[in-house]
């Protein structure tokens, strides 16, 4: 027998899964509350790269980052870095990374992301059709390198991404280019990607979602999810509990608090990156990535912002100055025309990692409790389509094949 449809979801985290999620719901009827302990893209939302990238967004476990990891934990101002307090939660994940990181799960995993890239665009797609007023950039993300460094591991991960069907179409180049300085030899162009403010971003999600009578809480911390008096409710700190047919966490990093009741036992590690903006004598159009660094930088209104760094750390550690300075070290021989004595915009945001590198989505053993999160480094790349997926799942009871590789249960 079908089950009865949802006609009231509270969807617990205003980040970009979270509010993805909702506005997918209310395309299905839904009637939709977020609660959010802190307010809209409080978390790793806000201050990444905005970087739409399913031709890279593969898993993070894999040989040669593992390799980068160890060598980093012996490298001050290394791009990798691990808190020297370790969680047992740590541990686990940490385990559960380096039992991950062979090439063959690094192809699997590859492959069960497929369908999440082959939709990722088309999602985001949907959203500006449906009235969600952000400015989504097609162009072309050009990766630098120096002398010294080649392509080849690059090309290896984008030839696998065309392997398994996603869609990859690339060229290199010689030479020097803005903002690239003379250093930087060598330009792969990686062709028909997409990027975004992330703030501006979140800021008109959030907005379509009131417009269509979603109602979103900041300050809402949730502290557990059950059943009450009237069914499945979600119960903050103060105020009276939301009543919900069906919920969905996605609370990032937080995940596990809330979710393990509920049969979730995947380890969620915080990866904390930092990120800032400089000026630049003339404006950049498109995204740029030195690999060699592992910076990811983007357009921001007149000036540019720079990402960087894997902090493997508690999901409150706070913000270090010194890794942020080591961010802009790292790209100040590399890059031309920037101002790195007009630092603003400082931030760090915690990116929810798992052990085997692949999202949690789908249902969890309660029947009515939902979980989205676990995007590590490409949330925002992969919110949209997860929020499509999910949705008709959570409305339709019809369990949506692509997102078998990521059951919270697993």
């Amino acid at each position: 027998m079908k089950s009865r449809v949802p006609q009231r979801v509270v969807v617990v985290g205003a980040g970009a899964v979270g509010l993805s999620c909702a506005w997918f719901l209310q395309e299905h009827g839904a009637e939709v509350t977020v609660l959010d302990r802190s307010g809209v893209g409080a978390a790793a939302s806000w201050g990444n790269a905005g970087y739409v990238i399913p031709a890279m967004a593969a898993p993070l476990p894999e040989p040669a980052l593992l390799r980068a990891g160890v060598r980093g934990l012996l490298t001050p101002g290394s791009p990798l870095a691990m808190s020297r307090r370790v969680s047992a939660t740590t541990l686990a994940f940490l385990a559960g990374f380096a039992r991950n990181s062979t090439g063959a799960r690094w192809r699997r995993g590859l492959a069960a992301l497929a369908p999440l890239g082959h939709g990722a665009i088309p999602a985001f797609d949907d959203l500006l059709a449906g009235g969600v007023a952000a400015d989504v950039r097609e162009e072309t993300l050009r990766i630098g390198f120096t002398a010294g460094e080649d392509t080849s591991g690059i090309e290896h991960e984008l030839l696998a991404a065309r392997e398994v069907g996603q869609h990859v179409s690339y060229r290199t180049t010689a030479g020097h280019e803005a903002p690239f300085s003379h250093r930087v030899e060598q330009v792969l162009h990686l062709e028909d990607q997409r990027f975004v403010e992330p703030g501006p971003f979140l800021d008109a999600l959030a907005a379509s979602v009131r417009e269509r009578g979603g109602e979103i809480v900041d300050g809402a911390l949730v502290r557990s999810v059950g059943f009450g008096p009237r069914g499945l409710q979600a119960d903050t700190w103060a105020g009276t509990p939301h009543r919900a047919d069906a919920v969905v966490l996605a609370t990032g990093t937080w995940l596990p608090e809330l979710a393990r009741p509920f049969g979730v036992r995947v380890p969620v590690q915080s990866g904390h990156g930092y990120s800032c903006t400089v000026a630049l004598d003339e404006p950049v159009t498109s995204a740029v990535y030195l690999p060699g660094v592992r910076v990811a930088m983007t357009p921001y209104g007149d000036r540019l912002r720079v990402t960087g760094i894997m902090d493997v750390a508690g999901r409150d550690a706070p913000f270090d100055r010194r890794r942020l300075d080591s961010v802009l070290r790292s790209i100040h021989p590399l890059i031309d025309g920037a101002d790195f004595s007009d630092v603003r915009d400082p931030w760090i945001g915690a990116r929810p990692l798992t052990p085997d590198g692949l999202p949690l989505i789908g249902r969890t053993k309660v029947d009515g409790v939902h979980v989205a999160g676990g995007h590590g480094m490409y949330g925002v790349t992969y919110a949209p389509v997860t929020g499509k997926l999910l949705a008709r799942q959570v409305m339709t009871g019809v369990a949506q094949r692509e997102l078998g590789p990521f059951d919270p249960l697993r």
